[in-house]
């Protein structure tokens, strides 16, 4: 570790370049090595974020996901191809650190927060020194950007994945005071009737792409289909009335 590099982990936000943080842009400005994760094909939402923020001369190191879409959490070809191409990209990463230079790899969102920057933490942590800036998270910025009031007095706030089954969603979301529904995608189908199932259709509002150009923002029983990109949640504010 002495004499290293610092592996940088910048939260750049959700999309919007303006919710990257100051000091989130002053690392990265700095940064020697500039590090993401990309699908194939894709230029890499992190990397469009922090476009403008990159010094001129910083290298950069692209990981290409193997997959563009999830195998079955269970399935031992997907596990293995990701432990493998996680490994790698680490070991291209401390290279750079070993170089004595800064790698700052871009996290979309918050770093710690269903991220892949959590993989290299888990490779790199005890290796080399380790900062990490937070960022504005996709459920922040869209709650924001819907005008959403998601939780007052003493309520509590459920975070769900979408790709959990659909028995497992709809029995959480009848327990939740309010919730947030991420990795929708083309799981939106699913979530719908579980959410249906747990009578909360009519407070959930669908967003994608939030804080982008390309947002939409429509209540979910108004969503015409269940056509959904990858970067879309679902919204369920606290039905406690106002005070």
């Amino acid at each position: 570790m002495d004499g290293a590099g610092k592996l940088l982990g910048l939260g750049v936000g959700p999309g919007d370049p303006e919710l990257l943080t100051i000091k989130a842009a002053r690392l990265l400005r700095g940064a020697q090595v500039v590090a993401w994760f990309a699908k194939s094909g894709k230029t890499g939402h992190a990397r469009r974020i922090a476009d403008g923020y990159l010094a001129p001369d910083a290298e950069e190191l692209r990981f290409t996901y193997p997959y563009t879409t999830e195998f079955p959490k269970r399935s031992d070809e997907y596990r293995d191809a990701m432990a493998a191409f996680y490994d790698d990209a680490a070991e291209r990463i401390a290279a750079a650190l070993d170089d004595r230079r800064d790698v700052a790899l871009l996290c979309e969102g918050d770093p710690l927060f269903y991220g892949s920057f959590m993989y290299m933490h888990d490779r790199l942590a005890a290796r080399y020194a380790i900062e990490i800036v937070p960022g504005v998270t996709a459920m922040a910025a869209c709650w924001s950007r819907a005008g959403l009031p998601m939780t007052r007095g003493d309520d509590c706030l459920s975070v769900l994945a979408g790709t959990l089954d659909e028995d497992t969603l709809a029995r959480r979301l009848k327990s939740a005071d309010a919730a947030v529904i991420m990795k929708v995608g083309r799981h939106l189908g699913k979530v719908r009737r579980a959410l249906d199932r747990a009578g909360l259709s009519d407070r959930a509002v669908y967003v994608e792409n939030g804080s982008t150009p390309d947002e939409r923002i429509v209540r979910l029983p108004d969503m015409p289909t269940d056509d959904s990109p990858y970067f879309s949640l679902v919204l369920v504010p606290t039905g406690r009335a106002t005070s």
